[in-house]
Formats: structure tokens, sequence, C-alpha cells
């Protein structure tokens, strides 16, 4: 008997610790079960606030996307005007005299250069030359002879006698008595045609005091200096550049482009080191031998021609329409003049891109191929200021 109320004892014992956890867990799940649905209500909500969000977000892109459309299409419109203002002022200027600013001077090519004996060369020695352009005084299209790319020019020296280089690769190039006489020639008929031992590349050379400077390509680039007297190679160097790339980027035959001033004969390079801008080197006209380099800030995008002056390189580069170019950037080798302080050139071209910018300092003039159409540019110079 006492066993078995025992037995009873414990099991109801058993009985209520059962019943005690059944309902903790009910009481759990009854928890865990309104966690569950708080959570459902808040994902709806925030999901709700998300789809609203992006609502919001797709009207504000179509807002932003049709307000650039009418700002491009805006741009459009003005550019499409200026573009026809331009065309508009180029048929004027083709109607009527040029503003005095930029005359086309009929007797440009008459005027009389002095002789060295006339004019001692020491007057253009680097260390007394102190020119700086200051604006283009006068133009004139000589003609049309050749092909689209080539370069003309003087002997920077003491020569009247005008050279022509006549494409990008060749081995003759043409000797005329004056500009006159190119003038009157039919296409290159007049020249004296001089046969060069090599031919050249690119429209890089210059012609200083009757030696010929030009570059040829092989496996590498090389300087020729060919007297034209004797008609004989006096001198021959590799170009002390290595990796090199077109100098100018609307130009991209041209990889030397050489210039004799004051003594002193420039080029103007561009490597894979430095392939954004464009360096100048500095070398004696007599050995070839390069003295001093530098690296301009002037880039190679969008350049199409460049030449030195007194130690201070002039970039040109070709703006939107075809009618103008311009010099963009300026470098100084003795520091006298940066781009903010040069002037705003504007060179009144008609036809397509100066392959070629040729200072003569004897003339202050710039020969340049336009297109096949050889022009000159009457500069007006002034002199650097000293620091």
């Amino acid at each position: 008997m006492g066993t078995l109320l025992l037995i009873t004892a414990t099991l109801c014992l058993a009985g209520a610790q059962h019943q005690g956890l059944i309902d903790y867990l009910e009481q759990r799940l009854v928890a865990i079960e309104g966690r569950i649905s708080l959570w459902h209500e808040q994902s709806n909500r925030y999901a709700t606030e998300l789809r609203e969000f992006k609502q919001q977000m797709n009207g504000l892109t179509e807002n932003l996307e049709k307000g650039h459309e009418a700002l491009r299409s805006d741009a459009e419109t003005v550019g499409t005007r200026v573009e026809r203002l331009e065309r508009e002022l180029d048929y004027m200027e083709t109607q009527n005299p040029a503003p005095p600013c930029v005359d086309m001077d009929k007797n440009l090519m008459e005027q009389e250069i002095m002789t060295a004996k006339e004019k001692p060369k020491a007057e253009y020695k680097l260390s007394d030359c102190r020119d700086m352009i200051s604006r283009i005084k006068a133009m004139k299209i000589v003609k049309k002879a050749g092909g689209l790319k080539g370069v003309w020019f003087k002997d920077t020296s003491v020569s009247g006698k005008v050279y022509v280089f006549n494409g990008t690769s060749k081995d003759v190039l043409y000797e005329f008595g004056s500009a006159r006489d190119l003038a009157a020639s039919v296409g290159l008929s007049r020249g004296r045609p001089i046969h060069l031992p090599f031919p050249w590349s690119g429209m890089g050379h210059t012609i200083y005091n009757g030696y010929a400077y030009y570059v040829t390509e092989g496996a590498v680039f090389q300087l020729i200096k060919y007297d034209l007297q004797n008609g004989s190679v006096v001198d021959s160097a590799v170009f002390s550049a290595d990796d090199q790339v077109p100098v100018y980027g609307l130009s991209p035959e041209t990889y030397i482009d050489l210039s004799a001033d004051g003594g002193v004969l420039w080029a103007l390079f561009a490597t894979r080191d430095t392939e954004r801008t464009i360096s100048l080197a500095k070398m004696d006209p007599d050995t070839l031998e390069v003295e001093q380099m530098w690296d301009t800030p002037c880039p190679r995008e969008n350049a199409e021609a460049g030449f030195v002056i007194c130690g201070t390189v002039y970039v040109v580069y070709n703006t939107k329409l075809a009618s103008r170019s311009r010099v963009q950037c300026v470098f100084d080798v003795d520091g006298l003049v940066t781009s903010d302080e040069a002037p705003l050139i504007y060179f009144p071209k008609r036809y397509s891109t100066h392959s070629s910018l040729k200072y003569s300092p004897l003339e202050k003039m710039i020969y340049a191929w336009d297109d096949g159409y050889q022009i000159l540019y009457k500069m007006v110079m002034k002199k650097k200021l000293e620091v």
C-alpha cells in the first residue's frame, strides 16, 4: 500500500513538471510568433518605403535626363550658330579686305633682306636675342604647289633663296631664287632640283648658313647636315633620344622638328617617357651634338606645328573650326616668357592644318604650309621682359 502511494505521488509530480514545461514552451512560442509578426510588419514597411524612394529617384533621374538632353540640345544649337557665324566671318573676310591687324599684304614677298655684311651675325646670337611675338601684322597666300603636306622656308642666316620640301618622304628638294619665283612657277617646275643622298622623313627640316639640316628615318632617326653649295654630306648624327613618338598630335609624320636661330640649332621632339608633352633640345649646328634638353609643358594632343624664336618655343594648336589655329603654349628656356604672359595669337588660315611653320629671323616672317598652300605671316615682335 505504501509503495502504491509513493508511485502515485511520483506520477503526480512528474505530470506537474511536464505541464509546467509545456506551459513554458507555449509562452516562448507565443513570444517568437510575436517577434516574427513584428519583423514581417517592419519588413513590409521598409519595402514600402524602398519602393517609394525608388519611385522618387526614378522621377528625379528622368528629370535630370530631360535637363541633360535640353542642355545638350542648347549646346548643339549654340555650336551650330557659332559655326555658322565663323563661316559667315570667313566669307566676309574673303569678300572684303582683312582688318589692319592682319593685312593681305601684296608686297610681302618684295621686302629687301639685309645681307650678312649689312647686318652682323652677332646681333642674332642667343645671348643678345630677346625677340618675342607680339602679333600678326599681315599675311599672304603665295600659291598652291605640291602635296597636302610639306615645308618651305629661306636660309635663316643670309640667303634670299627659297627651298621647298614637297611631301613627307622624298629625296629631292627644290631651290628657287625668291618667293616671287616660286609664285610664278607652274607647280615646282621653275625650281632647281637638288637630289639628296638620303630621303627625308616628316616636315621638320631647316636650312641655315648654306646647309640643309634634315631628318632621315631608318632603324633610328638620323640628322643629316648637307652642303647645298658643293652637294655633299658634311656630317650626320643619330639623335640622342630613345623611343620617340611624333612631336605633334596632328602631324604624325614629324618626329623631330628642327629650326635654327642665333647660331643655335633647335630640335622639338617627344619620347614615350614624356609622350604627353613636347621636349626641346639645343644643338651645335657645326657638330650636331646635343648640348642641353628641356621638358616643356606643351601637350602634343591637338598640336599641329611649332617653332622656336630666341629660345622661346611656340606651339600652335588647331581649334574645332578648320579656319582657326592659335599659339596656345609657350616655353622659354630662360624663363622670361610664359604662356600667361604671351599674347594670344590666332593664325587666320583658310584651309586645313599647318603641316609646318618655319620662322625667318631676318624677315620676321613665318613660312607656313597649309593643305598644299604656301602662306607667309608677317610678325610684329617685341622684347622679352628682363627678370
